[in-house]
């Protein structure tokens, strides 16, 4: 199997330059081509967030199948045919599987780990290749070019790319050796805009598991890998080829994923193996680890470039978790997501989407700061797909029913009354936990194209070092659908951009109410969202939901574990860790402390969500620019809303399908895929 088509430079000082890579991106230089350039999807357009399209690419996400990407084989394969011939100095080069890309799109580099090749995100090319401009750094099998040496090529790169475009971050993807690699560049160049994407980052070398190794690769022969290819052969019908491979899988489960232990799947891969790390590259390639991770724990205080860094939790031969956690004490501006279930080649293995990881972790940007709204990128269909299924066991279990209201006021089960447009901006009540907005963002995206902005609490998005606070992971599935940090500003760009906004004026204190506050609203005495949407022309839609006294009971609320000392100490701590949003507010408006009430679960009933008749505001905006005339419309607003969940507490009475068994029957009998009856709408 052909590697696929790839453009690079030879050399230590490469050839190509930002000019030729932005004014000429199809100028390419063929090596061992047989594959053609792999286009975007047809008929989506990426511009500022926004999609376009002729038919809605949600709404049959059962149909949707995973992407086709390359395995660790075919990985192994392109790599028998990656050789540079000459074996000259590092080079660049970038696969044709990245040219097609959003315009304006950023600048990523890929520094390779221990393989060397550059060819460690084959499996991501694609998917990056649609946000990025990618190229990845090549070391010849025969190279010895030292950590400092290639720390200056980088550099000039770098530096390059700065120069004509200062306003636009450059990425760095470094795995093991390239992360130290990385970190080395981005300490010698404090001044530019560099995002750090460090895979499993080694920043000490350890001694204890390496040195054995080192030694006993000095004693061997170098004749010893061609005698074991001669001898024992690797192809199928070869002596011993199937004892061999035997040998090789009992060595991979006690390996468990370690160093080089993922490449060892048979025994057909050790020529391969033998290509790229004869004895005389690999004990270079430890030494260059050595010397790059001396360097880079020894600068790594300077580094002030944002990062992101990804651990394996089977990489357990060079990793050292408190060496990561300094790493990330020292870094001012750093994420660690951990991948529990990965090993030591994180990129090649299933399950890791690294453009996917760079967009919830709200990493991807085109300026200088991050925008919430132009930089945002709407999941794929395939990336949908994956939320709901994460979502599926609670949207089977209470089984949503969405209403709208009509220009006529008639109430229609479907999102008739949604208006395509925007801006729009959804005003309603939280439930316990904000559980509402998940499965509301999935059938809003499904049956009308429409991505639902939620305005979140700040917590979901940055976390002190050393703070109790949740991992940001948690809150992935609120990111990958769109949710922004709260803030006036987010709020008036969101809808300026026509936005579909979702907004809840109860805040922390509604999502986290207390025993026998089910459906209660805790709104300020007043609110500046009125006039904010009058002067974007915004449509206000109130809207109800009701069900969360079928699903859960508090049992243990704020009042009860602030009677418990340790607890207590916990939530004001974390508390103090946030950023207050209500501090001109007194009582129990004001009360955002945070906290996670303890429930228990109940035998699932129904939720349901009512979305009321639009309130216009274009053309009053002077006229809701007086503060008397918004807040009437405020109380209108949060008379609509109690209004609909009155109306969803009532209905819902007369709903043969509230209960979880008959659900279950008309599942059977129907099918899992069928949406289930509701109460009758006819007497609205």
């Amino acid at each position: 199997m052909a590697i696929s088509t790839v453009r690079i430079t030879d050399g230590i000082c490469p050839v190509f330059s930002p000019v030729s890579r932005r004014a000429h991106n199809r100028d390419f230089s063929y090596w061992k081509s047989t594959r053609r350039l792999t286009s975007v999807a047809i008929g989506r357009l990426r511009d500022g967030g926004k999609v376009t399209a002729t038919v809605n690419p949600y709404s049959n996400t059962d149909a949707v199948r995973p992407e086709e990407r390359k395995s660790l084989t075919d990985f192994l394969a392109e790599v028998r045919d990656f050789d540079g011939g000459d074996g000259g100095p590092p080079r660049w080069f970038s696969p044709l599987e990245c040219g097609a890309r959003a315009p304006g799109s950023p600048l990523l580099l890929y520094i390779p780990g221990i393989d060397g090749t550059g060819l460690g995100l084959t499996r991501q090319h694609k998917r990056l290749g649609e946000i990025f401009d990618i190229w990845c750094l090549h070391f010849p099998v025969s190279d010895r070019t030292p950590a400092r040496e290639i720390v200056k090529l980088i550099e000039r790169i770098v530096r390059s790319e700065y120069y004509r475009y200062p306003k636009t971050p450059i990425y760095i993807v470094g795995d093991s050796i390239g992360a130290c690699l990385a970190l080395d560049v981005a300490a010698s160049n404090p001044d530019i805009d560099i995002v750090l994407i460090l895979a499993n980052p080694v920043t000490r070398f350890n001694n204890l598991m390496l040195q054995p190794l080192l030694s006993l690769l000095e004693l061997l022969p170098d004749e010893v890998p061609c005698l074991i290819e001669e001898n024992f052969g690797f192809k199928q019908g070869y002596p011993f080829a199937a004892m061999f491979e035997s040998m090789l899988n009992e060595t991979v489960a006690q390996m468990s994923g370690g160093l080089l232990g993922d490449f060892f799947k048979t025994s057909a891969n050790l020529p391969t193996l033998i290509k790229i790390f004869p004895k005389d590259t690999l004990l270079w390639k430890l030494q260059l680890l050595k010397s790059a991770s001396a360097s880079a724990k020894s600068r790594m205080y300077t580094v002030k470039a944002q990062t992101l860094i990804l651990l394996s939790g089977h990489d357990q031969w060079l990793l050292n978790k408190e060496d990561i956690e300094k790493l990330r004490c020292a870094l001012p501006k750093c994420e660690v997501r951990k991948f529990e279930n990965n090993g030591q080649f994180l990129f090649l293995e299933d399950g890791v989407d690294l453009a996917t990881i760079i967009k919830i972790a709200y990493y991807y940007r085109r300026g200088k700061k991050l925008d919430y709204i132009s930089d945002y990128i709407r999941p794929t269909p395939f990336e949908l797909k994956e939320f709901e299924k994460s979502q599926r066991l609670l949207t089977d279990a209470i089984s949503p029913v969405f209403l709208s209201t009509l220009d006529n006021g008639t109430i229609v089960r479907s999102l008739a009354g949604i208006p395509s447009e925007g801006p729009v901006l959804y005003v309603g009540n939280h439930m316990l936990l904000g559980i509402e907005l998940r499965p509301a963002a999935i059938h809003f995206l499904k049956e009308r194209n429409i991505s639902l902005r939620g305005l979140a609490h700040p917590v979901m998005f940055t976390k002190k070092s050393g703070s109790k606070l949740p991992d940001l992971q948690m809150f992935d599935s609120v990111r990958i659908i769109g949710a922004v940090p709260v803030s006036n500003m987010n709020f008036y760009k969101l809808l300026r951009s026509k936005a579909h906004v979702v907004l809840y004026p109860g805040g922390v204190r509604e999502a986290l109410h207390r025993k026998g506050e089910e459906y209660k609203l805790f709104w300020p005495e007043h609110s500046e969202f009125v006039r904010i949407a009058s002067k974007c022309g915004a449509k206000i839609i109130p809207f109800g939901a009701v069900g969360e006294d079928d699903l859960c009971q508090i049992v243990l609320d704020y009042n009860d574990q602030m009677k418990i000392p340790f607890l207590k100490d916990v939530i004001e701590e974390i508390t103090q860790d946030t950023i207050k949003l209500r501090n001109g507010e007194e009582g129990e408006v004001g009360n955002q402390d945070l906290h996670m009430p303890g429930i228990i679960p109940k035998i699932p009933g129904r939720f349901y969500v009512c979305f009321g008749k639009p309130i216009e505001t274009k053309g009053r905006e002077k006229e809701l620019n007086d503060k008397e005339k918004a807040h009437e419309v405020y109380l209108q607003v949060k008379s609509e809303v109690e209004r609909s969940m009155t109306y969803l507490k009532m209905k819902r009475e007369s709903d043969p399908y509230r209960n979880i068994l008959p659900r279950l029957l008309y599942y059977l009998s129907h099918g899992f895929s069928s949406q289930i009856p509701t109460f009758d709408l006819r007497d609205n």
